[in-house]
């Protein structure tokens, strides 16, 4: 995976823990009024308000944003980002599943973000998990002729 996708991944995931747990810790009533926001109101139907739970879920989401930032300063370190993936899809794998089995209580519209939304992320998440494909020795070599600069591929002898 190029660094691209990963700065790409990575940012849409703490954009997404910084959008969450900001509105859920510092306005808790709020998000769960109007959670996902955009007119839509996805958490009155799972259950009433508690603001303890709603204010932890707020911590969750800005710690994951911190880990995620982290990980974006660091995009080459293979072990880091690997792992940062590894986080968001343990949470995203177990977010997804409480959801697909919860959509019976809301419209065909809202069930079908519910999941692509849900899926989105956890497919972003292991995009990050997966491993960076080895560079192979014969694509980078020596310049002939004195150079000290390097050639890739197979460019001429």
């Amino acid at each position: 995976m190029n660094t691209r996708i990963r700065y790409a991944g990575l940012g849409l995931l703490a954009l997404t823990g910084l959008y969450t747990g900001g509105w859920a810790y510092f306005s808790p009533k709020g998000w769960y009024a109007n959670f996902p926001g955009f007119g839509l109101s996805w958490l009155p139907p799972l259950g009433p308000y508690n603001e303890h739970l709603a204010k932890d879920t707020g911590a969750m989401f800005l710690a994951l944003a911190v880990l995620t930032a982290v990980t974006l300063r660091q995009v080459r370190n293979e072990r880091l980002v690997r792992t940062t993936g590894a986080v968001w899809l343990v949470f995203d794998v177990l977010h997804l599943g409480y959801h697909v089995q919860h959509l019976d209580m809301y419209g065909t519209r809202d069930q079908v973000l519910n999941v692509v939304t849900l899926a989105a992320l956890l497919l972003v998440s292991a995009l990050l998990v997966m491993p960076v494909p080895p560079v192979r020795r014969d694509a980078i070599r020596p310049v002939r002729g004195g150079g000290a600069g390097l050639v890739r591929g197979g460019g001429a002898r």
